[in-house]
C-alpha cells in the first residue's frame, strides 16, 4: 500500500506543470464554476508558501456560511447556521505576510469538527504538509501540490489551491484531492468580504483525470480583531 500510494503522489506531481501563465489558471477557474475537472495546470508550489497581500497582516474574526450547500447532495432542510472562528496572518522571515496554518486550520476545523478534532500541526521542513490527529485515533495528512494566485490592484485577491489528502486509520488510507479557489476584497470599512469555491475529487488511483464528487460554495466575512493598515496607495 505504501509503495502504491508513493507511486501516486508521485504521478500527480509529475502530472502538473512546473509554471502557468500568471493568473490564467485562477480566471479560468472562477469563470468555469461549477464546471470543474481535474486535471488542472497548476504550477507545484514547492517549499514557498501562499503569500497574501499585506492587508491580511493581523488578527480576524471570521463569519462563513454556506451559499448553496454541498450541491453533490440531495436537497434538504434549511441551511446550516454560520460558523464562527479566528485566524491570523502573520511576518514570515522576509517580512511577506502568511497565513498562520496550523493555528487556523485548527481554529477551522474545531468549528467544523468539535471535540473531534485533536491537534494541526505544520511539518516544519515543508509549509504546505500538515498534519491533523482526530480524537478516534485516525490522521489526516494535507499536502497542497498546486497553486496560483492572483492579486488585482489595490484590494482583491485570489488563490487556488489543489490538495492531496490521506486518511490514515486502522484501514487503509484513503486518499482524494481536494481544490480551493478564494477571492477576497478589502472593504472600504477595512473588514475582508470573501467568496470560496471547493470541490473534492476522488483518489488518484481512479485516474489522474476526475470530476467532483461534491461542490460546495461560502461566503466569508473577516472583522480586524484590532486595527488594520489600509490598502497601498
Amino acid at each position: 500500500m505504501a509503495a502504491t500510494l508513493l507511486g501516486t503522489i508521485l504521478a500527480i506531481l509529475l502530472a502538473l506543470p512546473v509554471a502557468a501563465a500568471p493568473g490564467t489558471v485562477v480566471q479560468e477557474r472562477l469563470s468555469s464554476w461549477p464546471q470543474w475537472r481535474l486535471p488542472v495546470p497548476l504550477p507545484r508550489p514547492g517549499r514557498g508558501d501562499l503569500i497574501y497581500p499585506h492587508w491580511f497582516a493581523g488578527a480576524w474574526e471570521v463569519t462563513s456560511h454556506s451559499l448553496e450547500g454541498d450541491t453533490a447532495a440531495p436537497a434538504g432542510p434549511a441551511q446550516e447556521p454560520p460558523l464562527h472562528y479566528r485566524v491570523d496572518f502573520i511576518a514570515d522571515r522576509r517580512g511577506r505576510i502568511v497565513g498562520a496554518r496550523a493555528a487556523n486550520a485548527a481554529a477551522i476545523g474545531r468549528a467544523v469538527l468539535g471535540h473531534r478534532l485533536v491537534s494541526v500541526e505544520d511539518d516544519p521542513a515543508n509549509p504546505n504538509r500538515q498534519l491533523a490527529r482526530l480524537r478516534d485515533g485516525s490522521l489526516l495528512e494535507t499536502r497542497v501540490i498546486g497553486r496560483q494566485v492572483l492579486t488585482l490592484p489595490p484590494d482583491q485577491f485570489l488563490a487556488d489551491e489543489l490538495s492531496l489528502q490521506v486518511l490514515h486509520g486502522e484501514a487503509a488510507p484513503r486518499v482524494s484531492r481536494v481544490e480551493v479557489l478564494s477571492h477576497y476584497q478589502l472593504e472600504a470599512d477595512g473588514t475582508i468580504r470573501g467568496e470560496q469555491w471547493l470541490a473534492t475529487y476522488p483518489s488518484p488511483t481512479e485516474g489522474l483525470m476526475a470530476s467532483p464528487r461534491s461542490l460546495a460554495e461560502y461566503e466569508l466575512r473577516l472583522v480586524p480583531l484590532r486595527p488594520q493598515s489600509g490598502p497601498a496607495s
